[in-house]
């Protein structure tokens, strides 16, 4: 249930009216400038999505759209009612990890896949490579209604150019069982003693070699993309003391449901994850707990991002301006638990779920958002190495 606080507003939105929206001639080039419309906020997100989806589609623009995305990014409680309004179909591909997005798309994705949501660090690459085109934000009015902070973030843009609409950010922490965990963990470091041997579970990915290097000391506050430039010495500290936590691993995680199945199979205590899981968890009523350790953690800013083969433009501008809008993101929210980048979606959540929203610069240098290093190859050639070593 969402709420709203005072007394209803009417909030100015933003809609486009698509030229020629029921035809192909409609899925081919641009449509031009989208135009302003406004409705009448309630308290309910789910109505005013609704509401606003009646005007931004008055006819339906047809055909379909190809994501892939991380888990969460296309549920049903905010993709379903687009579908439905706008007559297009969404065809959804769940990624495992930047490498793995960036690696798909490099190999003709960009070509079948419209629309991506990749990671601070992977929206570097994608761009850099040429697989993404740049947004007409003349077709997103509501882009500048999203965060300052988020919207000023580099990793997104080249030049002059726009590529990626903010979506979502958050920390990667570490997640426990509180029944288990007593008390409750504050550092990294008390992943390696010996009596979580088999007890814990890590992401599937060079993202855990970054937490290693933390615990190691190797992340300069004064120098972000340190930690993912590593001099081939501290990686070298960094897989040694990879592997010793490697005999306390009882699984490496690919996706979310992954390491909530272990974790209410009574199969780990602990490990490292996304806030979609610990919400996930506790709406099982799995007792989950979450927290940023002493040392800090990386952390993740999502985007929406057209490969350079998208067709479909006028579903996928559509798309990008209501994921733009504040009860979107708290649909999105409701799912994943993340922060969202439309700050006005706080005014309709409980006000405990509002009081957990954070800008991005909250976080200061506790978190050290994802970054596309130079030495990408070397980190995975470890991760390899590490994943493959004997207990």
């Amino acid at each position: 249930m969402s709420f709203l606080r005072g007394p209803v507003l009417a909030v100015s939105l933003s809609a486009l009216t698509l030229a020629g929206c029921g035809g192909e001639k409609a899925r081919g080039g641009p449509s031009g400038a989208a135009q302003k419309i406004t409705i009448q906020a309630t308290s309910d997100a789910r109505a005013d999505a609704a509401t606003y989806l009646a005007k931004l589609c008055p006819k339906p623009i047809g055909g379909e759209l190809n994501f892939m995305v991380w888990e969460g990014y296309t549920d049903t409680l905010f993709t379903k009612p687009f579908e439905a309004a706008c007559g297009v179909k969404v065809n959804a591909t769940y990624m495992g990890s930047s490498d793995d997005l960036v690696a798909k798309l490099r190999a003709g994705g960009a070509e079948t896949i419209d629309l991506v949501s990749p990671s601070s660090d992977a929206v570097t690459a994608i761009i850099e490579a040429g697989l993404a085109q740049p947004l007409d934000l003349k077709r997103i009015p509501s882009y500048g209604d999203l965060m300052q902070s988020f919207r000023d973030l580099k990793v997104a843009r080249k030049d002059s150019l726009v590529f990626g609409l903010p979506w979502a950010f958050g920390p990667n922490p570490l997640i426990y069982d509180t029944t288990k965990m007593k008390p409750a963990p504050s550092s990294w470091a008390e992943l390696w003693d010996k009596k979580y041997k088999g007890k814990l579970s890590l992401q599937d990915d060079i993202a855990t070699l970054y937490m290693v290097a933390q615990v190691l000391g190797l992340d300069d506050p004064a120098d972000k993309s340190k930690l993912y430039n590593l001099s081939d010495e501290d990686l070298a500290k960094v897989k040694a003391k990879m592997l010793e936590l490697r005999p306390n691993v009882r699984k490496y995680w690919a996706t979310a449901g992954d390491m909530t199945q272990l974790f209410q199979s009574g199969e780990i205590v602990a490990g490292e994850g996304w806030p979609l899981m610990t919400s996930q968890l506790r709406a099982a009523k799995f007792p989950a707990g979450e927290l940023i350790p002493s040392e800090g953690t990386t952390a993740w800013a999502d985007h929406w991002v057209l490969t350079k083969g998208a067709r479909n433009l006028d579903a996928a501008y559509a798309w990008l301006e209501y994921a733009a809008q504040p009860f979107t993101q708290k649909l999105m929210s409701d799912v994943t638990a993340y922060n969202v980048a439309n700050s006005a979606a706080r005014a309709y959540m409980a006000p405990e779920a509002a009081a957990l929203q954070k800008d991005i610069a909250d976080y200061g240098t506790k978190v050290n958002f994802w970054q596309w290093g130079s030495k990408r190859d070397k980190y995975q050639e470890i991760w390899n190495e590490v994943k493959a070593a004997k207990q």
